[in-house]
Order: C-alpha cells, then sequence, then structure tokens
C-alpha cells in the first residue's frame, strides 16, 4: 500500500514526499481509515512504528476544509494529550512537518516554563493543540483556553500517563471535551487499568494492534548477561572498558539507581547525563541536549522519564535492570538500530530478575545469546528469588499479638551513642 491510497489531501501527500515516505507502516494502515471515518480507536503500538503520523495526518486531513478561518475566530478542534514535554514537542514537530502546505495552525503548552507565551498563542487562535495534563488543566482554570469544539481528543502514550498519576487529569480533560467527540487512546502496553480507563471513555473503539513479536528490533544484536546483582556496577565498567563503545543508553528502575550510576561512572572518568522524574524539565532537556550534542555519550534514564524520546546514532542500549514488563524491553532496544541502521543491546539479569528474563523472551519468541565469557558470572544453581511476605508477617506474631519491635536496649532505655 501507498499513502496515495489512503484518500490523503494532496497537501499532504506533498510533505510526505519531501521527507521520503511513500508506503504507511502497519499502524498506520489500519489506523487512518478508522479515523476518517472518525471512529473512536484504542491502539497498542510502540514507540518508532510510526504511531504519531497514525492519528496526525487523519487529523489533518479532516481539518483542511477549515483551514483558512480567520486566525482570530480558529478554535481548537484537535487535542493531543501527552504525558511528558519531550514526547509533546516531538508531536508537534510532527504536526508542523505534515502539515506545512495548509493554514492549519498547531501549538504545544507544557509546565516547566512561563506560561504567558502560551497564553498569547492561545489567544491568536490554533486549530491543533499538544499539552501535557498539568499545564492545560492550569490554563483552562484560569479560562485561557475552551475545549467546547474539539472534535477529536487524542491520548498518547496512555499506559505512561497512568503510571505518572494523571489518570484523573485525563478523564477531567476528556469530560472539558465535547460528549460526540472521537476519541483515540494509543498505548505502548495494554494492561487491564488501560482497559478499562478505554472503556470508560471511548464508545464503541475499534482495536488496532501492531504484533510487537514483528517489531523486537530486528536489527539490534541483543545480549545477555547474567550476573549477581551486587556485580552488575562492576559488569558495566568491565564491558564499557572493553566491549560497549559510542554513543549509550543505560536503562535503570529507579531514580536512586540513576544517580548512584552517574555517580560511579564520573568518578571513573566517564562523561554522563541522566534522566529522571524527579528533574525538573529543563534539566532533563539540558541532559538530552548535552547527549545529542556530543558533549556526553552515556545517558542514564529511567523508563517514565525517557519515553518517547528519539535519538539518532544510538550504538547500544544497556538493560542495567531488567523491565518487569516485558513490553517494556522492545520499547528500550528500539531506540538503537532505527532507520535500517545496526545497534546492540546488553542486559544485565540478576537472580530476582529471572522470571523476567523468561517472560521477555516467550514475548519476543526468541531466546537471546547468553555471553558467559565475563569476570562476573551468576551461579548456574541460583534459583529466582520469591518475595513471601505472608511468611514474614506470620514470624511477627506470637499466638495472634504482635512480637515487639524494640530491642533489648530500647526496654531498658539505654541511651545510643548515636
Amino acid at each position: 500500500m501507498y499513502f496515495t491510497e489512503l484518500n490523503l489531501n494532496k497537501t499532504i501527500l506533498k510533505a510526505l514526499t519531501e521527507e521520503g515516505y511513500t508506503t504507511p507502516t502497519p499502524i498506520q494502515q489500519k489506523t487512518i481509515p478508522l479515523v476518517l471515518e472518525n471512529k473512536d480507536v484504542i491502539a497498542s503500538a510502540q514507540t518508532g512504528t510510526g504511531k504519531t503520523a497514525a492519528f496526525a495526518l487523519p487529523i489533518i486531513e479532516k481539518l483542511i476544509w477549515k483551514q483558512n478561518a480567520p486566525k482570530k475566530s480558529k478554535k481548537i478542534k484537535a487535542l493531543i494529550v501527552s504525558p511528558t514535554r519531550e514526547l509533546a514537542l516531538q508531536i508537534q514537530n510532527n504536526f508542523k512537518t505534515y502539515a506545512k502546505y495548509t493554514n492549519l495552525r498547531s501549538t504545544v503548552i507544557f509546565g516547566g516554563t512561563s506560561i504567558e507565551p502560551q497564553q498569547d498563542i492561545l489567544k491568536k487562535g490554533v486549530d491543533i493543540l499538544i499539552a501535557t495534563p498539568g499545564r492545560l488543566l492550569d490554563l483552562h482554570k484560569r479560562e485561557l483556553l475552551n475545549l467546547t469544539k474539539v472534535r477529536t481528543l487524542v491520548l498518547d502514550e496512555a499506559d505512561l500517563m497512568l503510571d505518572m498519576g494523571f489518570i484523573d487529569d485525563v478523564k477531567k480533560i476528556a469530560r472539558l471535551c465535547p460528549k460526540d467527540k472521537q476519541t483515540l487512546l494509543f498505548s505502548a502496553t495494554m494492561p487491564d487499568k488501560i482497559v478499562k480507563l478505554a472503556n470508560t471513555l471511548l464508545n464503541n473503539p475499534e482495536k488496532v494492534e501492531v504484533s510487537i513479536t514483528s517489531s523486537a528490533a530486528k536489527n539490534v544484536i541483543q545480549t545477555l548477561y547474567y550476573v549477581p546483582k551486587p556485580k552488575k556496577m562492576e559488569l558495566c565498567l568491565h564491558l564499557l572498558r572493553n566491549t560497549i563503545k559510542g554513543n549509550i543508553l543505560i536503562f535503570r528502575r529507579t531514580k536512586f539507581g540513576v544517580d548512584k550510576l552517574e555517580k560511579t561512572l564520573e568518578r571513573n572518568n566517564y562523561k554522563v547525563a541522566t534522566i529522571h522524574g524527579d528533574k525538573t524539565q529543563s534539566a532533563r532537556q539540558t541532559a538530552l541536549n548535552k547527549f545529542k550534542h556530543g558533549e556526553v555519550n552515556i545517558l542514564i534514564a529511567t523508563d517514565v522519564a525517557s519515553r518517547g524520546i528519539d535519538i539518532e546514532g544510538l550504538d547500544a542500549v544497556i538493560n542495567f535492570d531488567l523491565p518487569n514488563i516485558s513490553e517494556t524491553y522492545i520499547h528500550r532496544i528500539g531506540r538503537t538500530a532505527r532507520a535500517g541502521k545496526k545497534g546492540n543491546s546488553y542486559s544485565f539479569c540478576g537472580a530476582d530478575e529471572l522470571n523476567y528474563i523468561k517472560d521477555i523472551q516467550q514475548l519476543i519468541n526468541e531466546e537471546i545469546k547468553v555471553i558467559t565469557d565475563h569476570p562476573y558470572p551468576l551461579d548456574k544453581n541460583t534459583k529466582p528469588i520469591v518475595h513471601n511476605t505472608a511468611k514474614k508477617k506470620s514470624a511477627n506474631t506470637i499466638s495472634g499479638k504482635k512480637k515487639s519491635r524494640k530491642s533489648a536496649n530500647s526496654k531498658k532505655n539505654k541511651k545510643r551513642w548515636y
């Protein structure tokens, strides 16, 4: 199939041709016709599958007939809600690219920056608004924007929005838009909470799924290292000194883990930048720019902070901590080997992560190559760690009463030296 077969306006096709896009991706083939038919859609798609164009192109197509309205009389007719500033900016860039031969106006608003310039742009009138939930509701509360004319609402990276605690904000935003609007929900993963949200907000939605096994980054050479958890830091340094070169993205599960690895690598004279949820938007953008411009060659991130960030020329991904959601693994390694290039992924698996790697290999339908020739191997007889809180609870109770947690010293009222 070609884009010319999707009933898109010639101005859109011209913009696509200039970008070198002629053939739609599977998510675009399946989604664009449904959006043009004004149907609600719930779509499961990873980053890198062309998901943004799957909703941007049909939205532009549907708004073209109103593109010549006077600027000040323009109303927000399409609203795209995104969890992070980085994602919102990326979506805005795509809309600018695809709509450059139209008179449609789009803008992006997000927190962490001055509200006045965003307010001025909204006063001038826009057709398409891309926004993060907090800033959007803030502007609405100040009566600086009106959502009563929204015809299409897009909830992008819905699973991440829920993970970041935006579920109530999302529901409120949906209520501020007209009841008869079209709603499109895109999510990298489809846990139960996303399905429940979709059932609440969408009206008889069409379901679109792109096989994630087929998109498990076929140009990525995947390797797996079984290593004791306390030795992961040493293994990471060993590989950086001897094996892994170029621009590297390292994933850790927690903000504390990101900061700890940053300090260790800096002590070993590596140039490092970090992004996680506790950092301000400007600090995250500064770190990302340092990495993109070659001032540092290692970027350490949590999944929440890094979702949707597009980095060109990424040589390797290190899964320092394995994700407990299997789909996230595909999402991570897909950051390298883009646009037909080759890339490498290195995953560290400790005893507490053996079940994670089992689920990941089942999802991608292949066994990841195990590297045994390294200085810190995990004992083959090590079994997966099972955290049983019930046993701990019963151990702390005697005859139905809670065992005292006070030590002998506390009971004697002895003063401690610290």
